[in-house]
């Protein structure tokens, strides 16, 4: 047989064999090393999360989402808030004409310039708003996922865990491996909420 099949046979054999080696207290048997002698396969600890029911449940993932509907609850009223000002706006235009209100085409053409400044005023400022909302997001996220990385960490250095997976990431894995009670208690208790702007 070719050396390098051997050799790349023998990698993937070990690769196995670490991959089922998840918590499992019998002796593994020694694979192959590309040299031909027996090298010992190093035992790994693994534990899974399931991070949705970490984002349900994680105080700091309820207070970001809290915040962020807060805020599209406002950026919504300020469309609808700036909507129905142009829509007044217009229709006051709407039955000034009708009435013969205008008395010169120059205050037609002032009105007509009045409601599109008001237009474009107000998509600017739902443009920013939009922005400053998709900047919020996109920093609470960021403290999110540092949070819980930076948690991670820790907690599976303390637990002496080689790995913790998320269970998405998986086809299946065997209940008793899941930590995810232990790991939203650990990061709850070490949460401090910040007062509401």
């Amino acid at each position: 047989m070719n050396p390098n099949r051997i050799s790349m046979l023998a990698t993937i054999v070990a690769m196995i064999l670490l991959a089922v080696s998840c918590n499992d207290n019998q002796p593994k048997p020694a694979a192959p090393s590309a040299g031909g002698a027996a090298a010992p396969i190093e035992k790994m600890t693994i534990r899974y999360v399931d991070e949705d029911s970490i984002m349900a449940n994680y105080n700091l993932a309820k207070d970001i989402n809290e915040a962020m509907l807060r805020k599209q609850n406002q950026f919504d009223a300020a469309q609808q808030q700036r909507g129905s000002d142009i829509d007044k706006f217009a229709k006051q235009m709407e039955t000034k004409y009708k009435n013969n209100g205008y008395l010169t085409e120059e205050s037609f053409n002032a009105d007509q310039a009045t409601l599109a400044k008001k237009q474009r005023e107000a998509e600017s400022y739902l443009g920013n708003l939009q922005q400053t909302m998709q900047n919020e997001l996109s920093q609470s996220q960021q403290q999110l996922l540092d949070s819980i990385d930076n948690f991670m960490k820790e907690y599976a250095r303390q637990k002496g865990y080689d790995m913790v997976i998320r269970k998405s990431a998986t086809l299946y894995i065997d209940p008793k491996f899941d930590v995810t009670e232990e790991v939203i208690a650990g990061l709850n208790k070490r949460y401090t909420k910040v007062a509401k702007k």
